[in-house]
């Protein structure tokens, strides 16, 4: 049976722990710090409970020693102020929990189950170690060994060094950008300047400002000349990221420059020359967007000198493993969690299994989330992300409870009730979100897959109307359906 430490000047709480938590774990109790940490010394602990404030020495201190002695006990504080300051210092000094006084029998036995299964777990050895050499590397590594990720190797190989533009083709998230700073590293053009530009986070006249300049008081606002990015870059690199979300009139001067290395500030009358290599990317249809007017055809075959096509990361989880080991090294490093050892191996099994709707920077993010949260050396399960818990393998966080929705009378009930059986937090969102799926679907079909059409239905832009298929991961086929 799992052993407990309560360590509380108060009688009362030693016999209300001895009483409620035996049933779960073998009970040590002790009236002061001194007998506490005595106790600890000769015996082995799944989990301490302690008081803040104790005659002889405070709480706070004590737990720092219980730390030197063995880094993976759990400790959960008990006090009676449970003021905020005190909740958060002890959180900071890298305690389970804590729980105010009087104490409740369930809610006490709930929070000291669970930190008994967190030493348990954190005494499995880790499945992947935090203390990997690569994660001292710079962030533009590129990291896999999938066939999929070779075939973009190769090609970032054959092409690099040739002076045509380059379309990157992938999903948000998968790591464009990467693949067009490994173009400009492995170019001849690598000594030369690398600039990149996200066309979708900046106004259509602020954009055109952006790459191309201005001169003083072509507009409202523009007190002085400002040189564009086409100027800044002469001779070296031009990263175009989110092309498809370009405004028309920005299409027909990047068009000019791709086809005569010329381009006018804005309000200017200078021609101007430059010497650029264009590498862009989208993770928009842009042949869809051409047959509905909303890109240039001629711009996208200047574009699409070379393809390279970056694949989602649920088709190469084998990489996953490796993507982890990188991204917990660099986070381990940056919040300076030097006692992290790593993730066990269920956390490593729930994480390899995801599909990971936002690729390798949802990824990045749920680790270094992780690792800024755990209080044990250890990150278990529990520290994972709801929607990673509670996913079944290869299943998307948007595909809920079936692959097409057809009958929500019958299956948002049975959504609801295994949401209620997981004690989810969320059920109101992902309720929402399965009724906004079946609703775009069926209109979808309606419309034969016509998204203009289908928006207007439904009252809604193109623009969200697209984030909404991509989110759902519908797939636009003959036979509308939710994609594997």
């Amino acid at each position: 049976m799992p052993s407990l430490l309560v360590i509380d000047d108060d009688r009362a709480i030693l016999a209300l722990a001895e009483k409620a938590l035996a049933p779960i774990a073998d009970i040590t109790t002790a009236a002061n710090a001194a007998d506490g940490l005595d106790a600890l010394r000769r015996g082995s602990f799944d989990a301490v409970l302690l008081d803040i404030q104790l005659p002889d020495q405070n709480g706070l201190a004590v737990y720092c020693e219980i730390r030197e002695h063995d880094r993976r006990i759990p400790v959960i504080f008990m006090t009676v102020a449970a003021a905020s300051n005190t909740a958060i210092e002890a959180m900071q000094l890298g305690a389970f929990d804590y729980i105010a006084k009087p104490l409740s029998v369930d809610p006490l036995r709930d929070l000291v189950e669970k930190a008994i299964e967190q030493r348990q777990i954190s005494s499995v050895p880790v499945a992947i170690s935090a203390d990997d050499e690569s994660g001292d590397q710079g962030a533009e590594l590129f990291i896999g060994r999938s066939p999929a990720m070779l075939d973009v190797f190769k090609a970032i190989g054959k092409v690099s060094k040739q002076d045509v533009p380059i379309l990157v083709r992938g999903e948000s998230g998968t790591g464009k950008e990467l693949v067009a700073r490994a173009l400009f590293q492995y170019s001849h053009r690598c000594e030369e300047t690398f600039l990149a530009v996200n066309c979708a986070a900046l106004p259509d006249n602020l954009l055109e400002s952006e790459l191309f300049g201005h001169e003083k008081g072509s507009f409202t606002g523009a007190e002085s000349r400002r040189i564009g990015k086409f100027e800044q870059c002469n001779g070296g690199t031009l990263f175009l990221d989110e092309i498809g979300d370009m405004a028309p009139t920005v299409q027909a001067k990047v068009l000019r420059v791709l086809q005569e290395q010329r381009f006018e500030r804005v309000g200017g009358n200078k021609e101007l020359t430059t010497d650029v290599r264009i590498i862009a990317a989208t993770n928009r249809p842009l042949e869809q967007m051409v047959e509905d007017g909303e890109y240039r055809e001629d711009l996208l075959y200047r574009l699409n000198g070379v393809t390279i096509e970056l694949p989602p990361l649920r088709d190469r989880l084998s990489d996953v493993p490796a993507l982890i080991r990188f991204f917990l090294a660099q986070a381990k490093k940056e919040f300076n969690k030097g006692d992290l050892e790593g993730l066990s191996p269920e956390s490593v099994e729930l994480l390899t299994k995801y599909d990971w709707p936002g690729n390798v920077r949802q990824l990045r993010a749920v680790i270094r989330r992780c690792v800024l949260d755990t209080v044990m050396p250890v990150i278990t399960p529990d520290i994972l992300p709801d929607a990673i818990t509670r996913t079944r393998p290869h299943e998307s966080n948007s595909a809920a409870e079936s692959s097409a929705p057809d009958a929500p009378g019958t299956e948002l009930p049975a959504l609801v009730s295994r949401l209620l059986e997981q004690k989810s937090t969320n059920i109101y969102s992902e309720s929402m979100e399965y009724m906004e799926r079946f609703v775009i679907m069926q209109v979808l079909q309606a419309t034969d897959g016509n998204q203009s059409q289908a928006a207007e239905m439904l009252g809604i832009t193109r623009g969200k109307l697209r984030d909404r298929i991509n989110s759902y991961n519908i797939v636009l086929k003959s036979d509308i359906g939710v994609g594997n």
